[in-house]
Formats: C-alpha cells, structure tokens, sequence
C-alpha cells in the first residue's frame, strides 16, 4: 500500500521543485560566498522548501488521479495507475492527503511566513487547476507554467532574498514550452480517444501548438540572452552570456525530442533518460556557477 501510495504522488516529478534551489544559485557572491556560514544556511533552507514542495506537490497528484480515475482508465498507460486500476483503495488515498496537508503546510508557515502563503497558493492554484482550469483552453498551460513560477519564488522566500524579474520571466517561458509540448504529446498519442482523456485537448490541434511553442521557444531565447547580459546581480563583465550556447542547446534537444521522436509527456523523464539532454543541464549549471563563483560582483 505505501509503495503505491508513493508511486501515486510521482516521485520522478519531484524533480521540478528543485526550481526552489534557482534564487539560491544565482546569488552566489551576491548574498553568500562558498563554504561560508550563510552557504550552509541557505542550503539547509533551500532543501526543506523543496521537501515541503515535494509533500505539497505529491498531494496534488493524488488531487489529480482522484479527480481523473475514470479518464486515466481510457489512457494507455495512465490506466496502470495504483488509484485508476484499483490497487490503492480510494479511502487510503483521502486519509494520505488529509494527513500530507496536515503536516506540510504548518511546517511551511514555520519555515517562514511569506514561504507559507507562498506555499498555499501553489496548492490553491493547483487545486483549482485540476477542478477548472484544466478545462480552458491556454489558461490551462498558464496555470501550470505559473506553479514553475511559484516554485522559483518560494525559493527566494526561503533564503530571504529578492527574485530576479528575468529568472521568473524565463522559467515562465520554459514552463509554457514544455506545456504546449506536453498537450501536443498527449493529442498526437492519443488521437481519436484524445478527449476521453482530457476533455481540454478537443480545443487544440497539432498545428495550432506547433505556433505556441515555436512562440514561447523565440521568446525564451531571447528572455534568457537579454537577461544574461542586462540583470543587475550578474558580473558586470557579462560573462554570463558564455552559458547562452548551453541555453540554446537544451531549447534544440528539447525540440528535436518533442517533434521527431514524439516526445513531451513525461519532461522529468526526458531529462534523466536522454543523456544529452541531461548532459547539457548539467554542463549549462556548472558554467554559471563557475562564472558566479570566479566574477560574481565585478
């Protein structure tokens, strides 16, 4: 019962809330110097935002199969789901998340005040999400491009530290890529019984979120060059811009993942199977640290 109880709340999309540790990289120099007093702070905050965000998140899944159980039983993988195919009761699952809220939203206020509403408007605009919005079409991919942009202000909120305006203008962007590209994945894999799954996909076509993403992929590129050369917390010898080849590069996997190898459903996924992919995340972090920690504040 608690493995699937655990599968059910996607430990693998977890990987999204560690967006929270984004104000902590890039105020390196800036607020906190390695191996410093204030690095071993941050960490320890940064790192129970994200667990705090993990339970909240995991919650919301099991919001969301609960809501979905009789359309993930027409999804052809979804099906296999402990709650759609019956392995995990659906009594256990009301009990779990009763209790989940119980303790992760008062420990998110006790982290911090602002963090806590922060926290509670993440699991508000997710709820609804998955009541409503699911069910408008474009506001939907909004709805979950701002629960990235939560993410990121949570983890300024936790270390006390003021986000920068292009960093949530470019997880926004992104957000809505793999958006855009995930709805795209689901009506290409699904085709005819596309809507018995989701009753949202009726309102796009192929072609309608090839123009959404090609859109937010241009916009993107763009948000993330201006940003590594024009944001006030970055060297002023705008070295920043060595990591924008590592951008482009990720934006391009991601597209050529997205559109010939019919890719998109599952972005957590894609990143831990896709060497690349993954490759290029990690060398795109490091390039920027590297840069913080050798011209932060020149």
């Amino acid at each position: 019962m608690l493995l699937n109880l655990l599968k059910s709340m996607r430990p693998r999309q977890w990987t999204k809330n560690l967006l929270v540790y984004i104000p902590f990289l890039f105020t390196l120099r800036q607020y906190w110097k390695p191996f410093s007093r204030e690095m071993y702070t941050f960490i320890a905050l940064s790192t129970a935002a994200f667990a705090l965000f993990c339970a909240l998140s995991g919650t919301i899944y099991l919001i969301n199969d609960l809501v979905d159980i009789d359309k993930d039983r027409f999804h052809p993988t979804k099906r296999f789901r402990p709650i759609a195919s019956g392995a995990l009761k659906v009594r256990v699952v009301i009990v779990a998340v009763i209790v989940l809220l119980a303790v992760a939203i008062p420990l998110s206020f006790l982290l911090d005040v602002w963090f806590g509403l922060m926290a509670v408007c993440y699991f508000i605009l997710m709820v609804v999400y998955s009541f409503v919005l699911k069910n408008i079409v474009i506001v939907d991919v909004f709805t979950l491009g701002a629960g990235f942009v939560l993410r990121v202000l949570a983890g300024a909120l936790a270390i006390h530290v003021p986000p920068s305006a292009w960093i949530l203008v470019c997880t926004m962007l992104l957000a809505l890529f793999v958006g855009f590209s995930k709805r795209r994945h689901e009506l290409v894999l699904l085709e005819g019984d596309a809507t018995n799954h989701r009753l949202i996909l009726k309102e796009y076509t192929a072609e309608v979120l090839d123009e959404m993403i090609a859109v937010t992929t241009a916009s993107f590129v763009m948000a993330y060059s201006l940003y590594t050369f024009t944001a006030e917390n970055l060297p002023k010898n705008h070295t920043m811009m060595l990591t924008i080849p590592f951008a482009l590069y990720i934006i391009f996997r991601l597209l050529y993942l997205v559109h010939v190898k019919g890719e998109g459903g599952s972005p957590e996924e894609m990143v831990l199977r896709d060497r690349p992919l993954f490759a290029s995340i990690v060398l795109w972090a490091a390039v920027a640290v590297g840069i913080l920690y050798a011209f932060g504040g020149t």
